[in-house]
């Protein structure tokens, strides 16, 4: 009798007043995180497309999360025990069983519609980029070629390298590795692409800001997997220009490019 003393008075119309600074404080911390839902701003056209896809998923989550507690609470409230007569029995109840079995399937195949669309578009290759980098991994640094441009960047573990590609404008990245598996990540990119041994992989990335973003290798590769990071640094055509310009002078830079990936493996 004590439980069901409890049950009620928790259920009584003070009863909504107790949960609301719960109520207040879930909203607080979901709407100070709206406007990234949670991921970096993206800093590319195709970071753009994935956060579109993210956020839209974000939504129908809440939508649906709201359905169902809401549904909870009020079969709880409407239904709650009054007395000791036992409630009407139905064996069955076919629109509702409808309802309740193809809105999920609806729901699943209109995401996965949308995240089919937002893949084709994010892994599409442009026919004409209007850069290019081969992006090379190894144990345990990167080097950024620009086979175009006759420049070589090069790292070695403790002195990540800096790739600079142009704003907006298309960079098709050739990524190819010269031992293990390795990944290339730029968080603010929100996507990422693996390096494997003997798969020529190709990203095209379209930087829509400027500024300098973290990049790291996302791929377990051995020991000094941690020191893989590189930087990219996004600037307007002219500051591209002039920094080729810069590079191409260094007495440091090979007069010629690798030719194989032995030999860019060998670099440090």
């Amino acid at each position: 009798m004590r439980y069901g003393r409890t049950v009620r008075a928790l259920l009584r119309p003070r009863g909504p007043r107790r949960l609301l600074p719960v109520a207040l404080a879930l909203a607080t911390a979901a709407a100070c995180d709206v406007p990234s839902f949670g991921a970096p701003d993206p800093a590319s056209e195709e970071g753009e497309s994935i956060f579109t896809l993210w956020r839209g998923f974000f939504i129908a989550s809440i939508v649906v999360a709201l359905i169902v507690y809401g549904l909870i609470v009020f079969a709880i409230i409407r239904y709650r025990r009054r007395a000791d007569d036992v409630p009407d029995q139905k064996a069955y109840n076919i629109p509702l069983e409808i309802f309740y079995t193809a809105t999920p399937v609806v729901i699943v195949a209109a995401l996965f519609g949308f995240s089919w669309v937002t893949e084709e578009n994010v892994t599409e290759l442009a026919s004409e980029p209007q850069n290019r980098v081969d992006v090379v991994g190894f144990q345990w640094s990167w080097q950024f070629v620009y086979p175009d441009e006759g420049v070589t960047v090069s790292g070695e573990p403790g002195e990540p390298p800096e790739m600079v590609i142009p704003l907006d404008e298309v960079t098709r990245l050739e990524l190819t590795t010269t031992d293990v598996n390795h990944s290339f990540w730029v968080p603010d990119f929100l996507s990422k692409r693996d390096l494997i041994p003997g798969v020529d992989n190709e990203l095209d990335v379209t930087p829509t800001e400027e500024g300098a973003y973290v990049g790291r290798c996302a791929e377990f590769c051995g020991l000094d997997h941690w020191a893989m990071y590189f930087s990219v640094r996004v600037v307007p055509r002219d500051e591209y220009e002039a920094w080729l310009a810069e590079q191409r002078a260094d007495p440091d830079q090979p007069l010629e490019q690798p030719a194989d990936e032995d030999e860019r493996g060998t670099v440090s």
